[in-house]
């Protein structure tokens, strides 16, 4: 995965509350097993007419709005337990999801796929999409080693929540299996100071 240290970039409001998995990257799309062109059908039933042409209203489809981060109302990623709407996200080029709430499942998904699910307090979400609103050039600050969100035009920030194994995974840009093997040193040396070792006569009845 791509490392994860900070951002600053604007961002994209998606105020919807309890936008669930089928609508992020609706279940037609879910054959494909690589995790590439996804980001061309995130929330497609809402993005596209049934021709294919853009919806105009949607903010996907309006200039104005650009950036890394998506801003989302409460309860986003619940439903099913679907990988690809976090692959959907990232393939966009969002690295940061903002939301008041999660749904634990699509927050794991995210983490496991590089992609930052930031959680914050009704109030400073709804100060996310106020500055947002205000003007949609605004630019936020999301910091991975400090855990702050900053609202740059304003100065105020708050703190986040990670679990801090998924902070270090995503600092060094590591999965399940890069992690393991950043602690082979470690775990060789653990190993040889051990009083014991296990050989075929110890193994035998």
């Amino acid at each position: 995965m791509e490392k994860f240290i900070s951002v600053n970039t604007t961002a994209v409001p998606l105020p919807n509350e309890d936008v669930d998995t089928d609508q992020i990257i609706p279940a037609r799309f879910l054959k494909a097993t690589t995790r590439e062109g996804f980001g061309d059908n995130l929330f497609c039933d809402w993005r596209y007419q049934p021709d294919g042409a853009a919806k105009t209203d949607f903010v996907l489809n309006n200039p104005l709005y650009q950036g890394q981060i998506l801003v989302a109302g409460k309860n986003f990623g619940c439903g099913s337990s679907r990988e690809h709407a976090a692959w959907a996200l990232a393939d966009y080029g969002f690295r940061v999801v903002v939301s008041s709430f999660f749904a634990d499942i699509f927050k794991g998904n995210a983490l496991n796929n590089g992609l930052l699910p930031v959680q914050v307090s009704p109030a400073f979400l709804h100060d996310l999409f106020t500055a947002i609103e205000t003007d949609p050039a605004s630019r936020f600050s999301v910091d991975l080693e400090q855990q702050t969100i900053s609202i740059d035009r304003t100065g105020a920030s708050e703190t986040f929540p990670i679990d801090p194994f998924r902070k270090v995974c995503l600092l060094n840009g590591y999965d399940d299996l890069d992690y393991l093997l950043s602690l082979r040193e470690q775990i060789a040396t653990w190993e040889q100071q051990q009083p014991f070792s296990i050989t075929a006569a110890t193994l035998t009845p």
